[in-house]
């Protein structure tokens, strides 16, 4: 076996304990969330975790190799910290804790987004497209999960730095009363 390849082999086993232990610990992560949005997006991408284990499979069959898996001690280091943040988070407001919860979780995305980034060029030095083709659609979710953290976050920042300098202001409500109010901005402007 080449020396790529046996790369190739060992980061996918790798890969396999990461994404089988991220099952276990993303319905902890979705119980533990408040926002609504944030809980959906820990349970939806259970789902899509489930399917990466599959497709693994898939790329291991493809490589005609055991899916066995190889401890990813990275993986379980990074779930440990997330569990301390559930349960340092059960002491503080809802926001904070649903913040230090999306840290957690784009820590794991971020160490995802590089392991599936580094096998997908690995299979594709390898000429194994097929193989590149599913770790790239892998890839792919990775990604749009850490950007969907990122847009939860970012307007529970923003209520944050209200609710610090003292204000009252419900940033999901905002959008929904300035529509209205620009609707008939909008129908005065073309009226004049």
């Amino acid at each position: 076996m080449s020396q790529i390849r046996e790369l190739l082999v060992e980061q996918l086993q790798d890969l396999v304990d990461a994404e089988s232990q991220l099952t276990g610990a993303l319905p902890k992560m979705a119980e533990a969330a408040n926002h609504p949005k944030l809980k959906e997006a820990f349970e939806k991408h259970l789902l899509q975790t489930q399917g990466h284990v599959e497709r693994l499979r898939t790329v291991f069959e493809l490589l005609r190799e055991q899916p066995e898996s190889k401890p990813c001690r990275a993986i379980t280091g990074l779930i440990e910290e997330a569990e301390e943040t559930i349960e340092e988070g059960r002491q503080k407001e809802p926001l904070a804790a649903d913040l230090a919860l999306i840290a957690a979780a784009q820590k794991v995305e971020h160490y995802e987004i590089a392991s599936y980034g580094t096998v997908r060029g690995l299979a594709r030095q390898l000429g194994e497209m097929t193989c590149a083709r599913l770790l790239s659609h892998t890839l792919g979710e990775e990604e749009s999960t850490d950007f969907l953290l990122t847009a939860i976050s970012d307007p529970l920042i923003q209520q944050a730095a209200i609710e610090d300098a003292g204000a009252d202001v419900n940033l999901e409500n905002v959008e929904k009363r300035a529509a209205p109010r620009r609707k008939k901005a909008e129908k005065e402007r073309i009226a004049s």
